[in-house]
């Protein structure tokens, strides 16, 4: 079997190229190593941290893409992690007179992908998207 060189260079770039979320920290985003042990070396004391809650340690949060197109503003959330991210999109309206607007909790289950959508009588000024465990 011959492989091209496009598919080769394909598959190359497909398994060099992890987004940076998939790749594993260690605990606060720090890669940790320990010490090589020797037989006449001493044990270094760490001082005793707070216990921290299993959650806390695994990574969180759907990725959303925004967009607007006049006075519309559509969201697009998706969730690659196990544990559901309730996912809001928030509007900031650009007259004084316009009425901002914050949408309610949307359930991303596991994979899954959600859409999100809101306006604003005129312009848009900002667009936003909060995450809720």
């Amino acid at each position: 079997m011959r492989w091209s060189p496009g598919a080769v260079l394909a598959a190359l770039a497909l398994l060099i190229a992890l987004p940076y979320d998939a790749a594993s920290h260690g605990a606060g985003g720090a890669v940790t190593r320990q010490p090589a042990k020797t037989a006449n070396a001493a044990q270094p004391t760490r001082p005793a941290q707070p216990a921290r809650p299993a959650h806390d340690d695994r990574p969180f949060g759907a990725e959303c893409r925004s967009s607007v197109q006049g006075s519309t503003a559509v969201a697009y959330c998706h969730n690659p992690y196990p544990e559901t991210d309730r996912v809001r999109l928030h509007i900031e309206c650009d007259r004084w007179w316009d009425v901002d607007s914050d949408s309610h909790p949307v359930a991303a289950g596991p994979a899954m992908t959600v859409r999100l959508t809101g306006r604003c009588w005129k312009e848009i000024r900002s667009v936003w998207v909060s995450h809720q465990r």
